[in-house]
């Protein structure tokens, strides 16, 4: 997957918000290595050589939880070269924390603070791909 991004590639969602290139190639290492039932599908709205929108969807276990989650995304996509340049996902994160976190997420999925706290971990994952060791 990292292949598909520029050198000087942006991404953004509500989980892993402003991403540079070794960003988004750190995330998608980490998603791709540390799950186990990963499973994804997408449907191609539009796109031309500069622009793509689509939606996608992921099966996947949460693993600091063991919970199933069903994320449907939003994404759009500025290209250069046949690379993305820049991504954009969207999805509706107290449908996502509510699958993820179970009862915890359901209650206070809605909350900057949760958001904040999940946006914490999952650069903290990252920082771990980026900086091994």
């Amino acid at each position: 997957m990292g292949r598909c991004y520029a050198e000087d590639a942006g991404f953004s969602d509500p989980v892993f918000p402003g991403l540079d290139a070794a960003g988004v190639r750190a995330m998608w290492k980490m998603l791709l290595t540390s799950g186990t039932d990963l499973r994804v599908t997408f449907t191609v709205l539009e796109e031309d050589a500069v622009r793509g929108i689509c939606t996608w969807e992921a099966y996947y276990t949460f693993g600091r939880t063991g919970r199933k989650v069903h994320n449907r995304v939003h994404s759009t996509f500025q290209l250069r070269d046949g690379l993305i340049y820049r991504q954009q996902d969207r999805f509706n994160f107290w449908r996502w924390s509510t699958q993820a976190l179970g009862p915890k997420g359901m209650l206070l999925g809605w909350s900057p603070w949760v958001r904040k706290r999940v946006i914490s971990r999952a650069r903290a994952g990252l920082d771990k791909v980026l900086l091994p060791g």
